[in-house]
């Protein structure tokens, strides 16, 4: 049997290649810092443009709020009133007939069960996003189909979420059960 015994004062240890992988780490940690450092310079660079082009645009948005208020005093001067509301009511009717009716009925005709009346269509409101809204009045005989049709109304991508205001139940003069339901429809104008 053989013991292996080392005399020397100082015992020989295998370093080289922990050395050597030592200094290979340090070297590319030292390249991902230079990388890390040219990034950072880089974003520097890009943030510095970047405020300078909102600082423009924000000076172009104060121009032309500064534009738009004197434009707005002199449509208010009392010689140029009437003007205005002369504008403004032609820019309503003109808002109003851009909703095609033959449209709305058709994108109707589309969702509506055989089973629900189509009653009444007030005329349809447009809010300041360009949006319309149409009130409506469905009957139908029970309230089953009435359900599947706001379901199909959801479900229909030219139609958004329905809000049901009321229902009536069937009389004697009327046999059908009548709701009112509300509904934003996606009409382009």
């Amino acid at each position: 049997m053989r013991i292996p015994i080392n005399l020397a004062s100082d015992p020989f240890r295998r370093d080289r290649p922990l050395l050597l992988a030592s200094g290979v780490a340090a070297a590319v940690l030292t390249v991902v810092l230079c990388g890390l450092l040219y990034l950072i310079a880089a974003d520097r660079t890009r943030l510095g443009d970047t405020r300078a082009r909102v600082t423009q645009l924000n000076q172009e948005l104060a121009t032309i709020a500064t534009e738009q208020a004197r434009l707005e005093a002199t449509l208010r001067q009392p010689a140029n009133a009437s003007i205005l509301e002369r504008s403004l009511l032609l820019n309503t009717l003109v808002e109003r007939k851009s909703v095609s009716w033959t449209k709305i009925f058709a994108d109707l005709e589309a969702v509506m069960p055989t089973n629900v009346r189509l009653i009444q269509v007030r005329l349809p409101q447009i809010d300041s996003a360009n949006q319309v809204l149409l009130d409506m009045v469905i009957g139908s005989q029970s309230p089953e189909p009435v359900i599947a049709f706001l379901k199909q109304l959801q479900a229909s991508p030219r139609f958004g979420p329905a809000t049901v205001h009321n229902s009536v139940p069937p009389t004697d003069n009327e046999p059908l059960y009548r709701y009112r339901v509300s509904v934003n429809y996606g009409q382009k104008l």
